[in-house]
């Protein structure tokens, strides 16, 4: 695919604005700009800005009166700070999640954006233990659980073998935010482990930005 027509056309459905912005319309927009972020990365070129648009709008869109379980919208705002490096914006996002006490929530949503913000604040045994409640739902990717867990106890081996899965998983699959094939989720986790100092280079894959 020519990545650079894609990202020039989640640009222009950023930029699209019809009245005033809603909850959901600001979700819109943060979708189109982590999009286009993706697409990016896939195009060689730097996705930070876009990303740290996504994690904006998807923070105003929670503020302007999302419902209390829209728990992907902490996750998203997680992500998109993970792959921009926004180490500023990653802290603040982390405790502001878990303000909102996701830990417990029976969404599994809810304890993967716990999960997440506790590995960003390096709260290992926190983050082993919510992580571990996910891995025994069956509403919930096992392989994203593994991952997570593996990071948070340092398990090199498993979390090889977890990340892995979930690459397979984004190469078989056939429904992509926004029609963009890549496997942001497995970006996210690289970016973890290498907070938790147990980064393995991730496979090559056709659903990843070329190394």
């Amino acid at each position: 695919m020519d990545w650079i027509p894609r990202v020039a056309g989640l640009e222009a459905r950023f930029a699209e604005q019809h009245g005033e912005l809603d909850e959901r319309g600001l979700v819109r927009k943060g979708n189109a700009a982590y999009a286009a972020g993706l697409a990016s990365l896939m195009a060689g070129a730097d996705g930070t800005p876009w990303f740290r648009r996504a994690a904006a709008c998807w923070r105003e869109s929670w503020e302007a009166g999302a419902p209390p379980d829209a728990w992907g919208r902490p996750v998203g705002m997680l992500k998109a700070s993970l792959l921009a490096g926004d180490e500023a914006s990653l802290e603040q996002f982390a405790h502001w999640t878990l303000e909102l006490g996701p830990a417990t929530a029976e969404s599994p949503i809810g304890r993967y954006a716990a999960t997440l913000a506790l590995l960003v604040l390096a709260r290992w045994p926190e983050a082993r233990h919510v992580s571990e409640s996910l891995r025994e739902r069956d509403d919930f990717p096992h392989d994203v659980a593994d991952a997570l867990a593996t990071i948070a106890a340092h398990d090199v081996v498993g979390y090889v073998e977890a990340v892995e899965s979930v690459v397979t998983s984004f190469e078989t699959r056939d429904a992509y935010l926004e029609d963009v094939a890549v496997a942001d989720t497995a970006l996210a986790l690289d970016a973890l482990a290498r907070r938790r100092g147990i980064a393995q280079p991730l496979p090559a894959s056709p659903v990843l930005p070329s190394p």
